[in-house]
C-alpha cells in the first residue's frame, strides 16, 4: 500500500479539524489532554521521526536534544504541526526503506518501519481530534487499518505475549471489509490464516484497529466465543 498517501490523508484531516477546533476542549480518548495538547503531540511526533531520519540517528536522545519549543499560540501551533507532517512525508519520500536509523523496536531499525508505523500514528490521532471536536469521526481506511493491525500483532503483541506469558487460548481476528485474517496462538505467534480459535474478533478493519487502541469498546466488534480471552488479548497489546 501507499504509506505516504495514507499519512498525508490522515494528517490533512487531522489539521483541517484542528484549524476549526477549540484548543481548550478535552480529548476523552487521551485523558488529561486538550485539543491543543494533542496538536502539539502529533506535531512533535512527526517532527521527531523526520529529524530521526534526517540525522540518521542511532540514539533518540540526540534527536530529543534538538526538539524546538512548543509554539506559543494555537494558530501558530497548528501551522507548525502541519509543516511537520509535510516535512516528515517529504523526508520519507526521499529516503530508501532499508536506510538504518534508530526506532523503538530493536528488530526494526529502518526507515521502512517508520514509514509503515506513522500511518497508524496519524490515523488514530485523527480519530481522537475529530471525536474531541464533536465531529463524527471518519473510519480509518480499510487497507491502512488492516495493515496497522498486522503490524500490531507482529511487532507490538510480542512485548506482552510470549511463551513465558501466554494467552489463555487462541484468537482468530477477521476483517469483514478487506483482506485481513490472523490466527494468534497462545504463545503470541501469529499466522495470517483462517482457523477456528477459542474466540473470534470480527469487524471492519477500522473498528478492529480502534478497539485494539482502546478508542472504542469491544462491543463495537463481534466477539464469538470466550470474551474474557478476547479482552486479555486487547489488554496485552501495549499501544501506549
Amino acid at each position: 500500500m501507499d504509506f505516504l498517501a495514507a499519512i498525508r490523508r490522515e494528517s490533512d484531516l487531522f489539521y483541517a479539524t484542528a484549524a476549526d477546533a477549540d484548543p481548550t476542549l478535552a480529548v476523552p480518548s487521551c485523558p488529561g489532554w486538550t485539543i491543543g495538547d494533542l496538536v502539539w503531540h502529533l506535531g512533535e511526533v512527526q517532527w521527531f521521526w523526520g529529524s530521526d531520519i534526517e540525522m540518521r540517528a542511532t540514539d533518540p536522545g540526540t534527536v530529543e536534544a534538538a526538539k524546538p519549543a512548543r509554539p506559543p499560540g494555537y494558530d501558530a501551533l497548528v501551522d507548525w504541526g502541519r509543516a511537520q507532517a509535510e516535512r516528515m512525508v517529504s523526508i520519507l519520500g526521499q529516503t530508501d526503506d532499508d536506510t538504518t536509523v534508530w526506532t523503538w523496536s530493536p528488530p526494526h531499525q529502518t526507515v521502512g518501519f517508520i514509514r509503515r508505523h506513522q500511518v497508524q500514528e496519524a490515523a488514530v490521532h485523527r480519530w481522537d481530534i475529530q471525536s474531541a471536536a464533536g465531529v463524527s469521526p471518519d473510519p480509518v481506511d480499510a487497507e491502512a487499518a488492516a495493515d496497522s493491525i498486522d503490524e500490531l500483532l507482529a511487532v507490538t503483541l510480542p512485548w506482552g505475549v510470549d511463551a513465558d506469558r501466554p494467552l489463555a487460548g487462541t484468537v482468530h481476528v477477521h476483517c469483514t471489509d478487506t483482506d485481513g485474517e490472523w490466527f494468534v496462538h497462545a504463545d503470541g505467534t501469529v499466522e495470517a490464516i483462517h482457523a477456528k480459535g477459542a474466540v473470534a474478533l470480527r469487524g471492519t478493519a477500522s473498528d478492529l484497529l480502534l478497539t485494539a487502541f482502546g478508542r472504542v469498546g469491544i462491543d463495537t466488534v463481534d466477539v464469538i466465543g470466550d470474551e474474557a480471552l478476547a479482552r486479555q488479548l486487547l489488554e496485552r497489546i501495549n499501544t501506549e
